[in-house]
């Protein structure tokens, strides 16, 4: 358990080996894993405006190299700023027979707009920029002064990039085998290609490779001048200096006195998918409409996986002697889950690389006939405890891969520094149920096991026994580890004949930092 903006002292080990708290995970149905953030992909769903909340296509984003056009940020502060009406006095236009009659000019009164910041009333006057005469008008940018220059290295790279593509092309096409079996004589010379290509309309095949226009090389100067005497005699006002974080936001100019910063657009927003990289199924998947924070497809780990969170330690560690910690494990689901507590696997076969190459060999698995007990065994030199059998069939287990994976699993670098004691069974953890969580009456069961201590609802807090290591010293971290073996009711249909919920017995690993040795 953890307060906010702290680390949180419970962690999960995903299917690839890193630690991360349950609120960082995933969890696809798939393919029954844990999943990080490296174990999915990224993909852009739609950009927008944070500000205005318009949806734009990522070409016209592209095109307008993210930025929003009609939403501007304080330069000074960063906050988006407002435009502000006001009134201005301009002289009326006299037509010419109003002038032959000798009629005096008359003003009018003309309403502008001009860009203010309501946290830090920076104004668009303030560097200079004229009013507008409508709110949402085309606001002058800076120039960069080297917007030439940039504009002749994304030509010439751009050419360079096509060169190289066009010659890749042509090796593969030299390199590739013919599709027909009896080539033509003439095919050889390729006059007959060309004419065909003519007579068609096409351009010729032999067309002139793109070749980069050559550009002036940039140079070097030694002698970069020297500082003005004044910068070492004047006193500097640092209200008029510009801060290192405003000046990154406008790194093409960069400018050193507050009078040059310009408002700059404000940058697009996104919308992201998240994707298992092993089965290539949505994780997450969020609504299209930018207003809208709901989600079409949210496989969260805290919404399948049982929450274990730290509540006391009964007393204070002491090297080499028992001591026991009280966890709370909530169910998130709208099934009954049945809990094992059981060893970790050996820190000689995690280092070793059994636990990798099993897991790699499991993953590659193709075959849909594999027998239950082999798959039961791998499984065992997987977690290394003997204690995985469960009432439930391995068929639909995550155990038979038909694709295979794409990240690397590690070995878990969390040296765990105690001897946990396991539980000497299982016991079960009751459904989500909101209505039950205004029940005052405590369940009580007449064969509780030992280790529970209390249970409401579908959260239950159990007391776990383990022994510190005797070489720890003072103030050193206690790390707590352990298997939770826990069965998850699948509800999604993968084949269509099989249309009933499948039952799975998971595993993930879990590693608790309990509290510091005090002697």
């Amino acid at each position: 358990m953890a307060n906010f903006m702290q680390d949180s002292v419970v962690k999960y080990a995903c299917s690839c080996g890193i630690l991360n708290p349950i609120s960082r995970l995933f969890f696809c149905r798939h393919c029954p894993n844990l999943r990080c953030g490296f174990c999915v992909c990224h993909e852009v769903d739609s950009h927008f405006c944070s500000n205005c909340l318009e949806n734009i296509p990522s070409s016209e984003v592209r095109h307008k190299k993210n930025c929003c056009a009609s939403c501007f940020d304080c330069p000074c502060c960063q906050n988006t700023l407002s435009p502000r009406a006001t009134s201005v006095i301009v002289p009326k236009k006299v037509e010419e027979s109003d002038s032959a009659k000798g009629e005096s000019s008359k003003v009018i009164t003309k309403k502008m707009y001009y860009l203010s910041c309501l946290a830090c009333r920076w104004t668009s006057r303030d560097v200079g920029i004229p009013d507008q005469v409508v709110a949402t008008g085309a606001w002058p940018e800076n120039e960069c002064a080297y917007q030439t220059r940039f504009n002749a290295l994304s030509e010439y790279y751009q050419a360079v990039v096509q060169q190289d593509k066009q010659e890749k092309q042509e090796y593969l096409r030299r390199k590739a085998p013919r599709s027909h079996k009896f080539p033509s004589l003439t095919d050889r010379t390729g006059l007959t290609v060309s004419i065909i290509r003519r007579q068609m309309g096409w351009s010729d095949k032999n067309t002139q490779k793109a070749k980069p226009v050559n550009i002036a090389a940039s140079q070097q100067f030694d002698d970069v001048g020297e500082l003005p005497e004044a910068i070492f005699t004047e006193n500097i006002n640092l209200r008029n200096i510009t801060s290192i974080k405003q000046r990154h936001n406008q790194p093409s100019e960069q400018p050193f006195d507050i009078s040059k910063l310009y408002p700059q657009r404000r940058c697009m927003w996104i919308k992201r998918s998240l994707r298992c990289r092993q089965c290539e199924h949505n994780v997450i998947k969020p609504e299209y409409h930018p207003t809208s924070i709901k989600y079409r497809i949210q496989l969260f780990a805290s919404y399948h996986v049982p929450d274990v969170l730290l509540v006391k330690c009964e007393q204070l560690l002491q090297p080499g002697q028992l001591n026991a910690v009280i966890l709370k494990l909530s169910n998130p689901t709208m099934h009954d889950m049945v809990i094992k507590i059981a060893d970790l696997p050996s820190l000689a076969d995690n280092q070793s690389g059994k636990m990798t190459e099993d897991f790699k060999r499991l993953c590659s698995i193709k075959d849909t006939s594999l027998s239950a007990s082999n798959a039961m065994d791998s499984l065992k030199s997987l977690t290394g405890s003997s204690s995985l059998t469960g009432p439930s069939s391995l068929s639909g287990s995550s155990l038979i891969r038909h694709s295979f994976i794409y990240e690397e699993p590690r070995a878990v670098k969390q040296v765990v520094n105690s001897k946990l004691l396991p539980l000497d069974k299982a016991f079960t953890l009751n459904l989500r149920d909101d209505s039950k969580e205004f029940d005052e009456e405590t369940q009580t069961q007449t064969e509780e096991p030992k280790f529970i201590v209390w249970r409401k609802a579908n959260k239950v807090l159990l007391r776990l026994n383990f022994i510190p290591h005797s070489d720890l010293k003072n103030f050193d971290d206690v790390y707590l580890g352990f298997n939770m073996l826990y069965t998850y009711v699948n509800t999604v249909t993968i084949t269509p004949e099989k249309k009933e919920p499948t039952t799975h017995d998971l595993n993930c690993r879990v590693y608790i930092k309990v509290v510091q040795i005090s002697k």
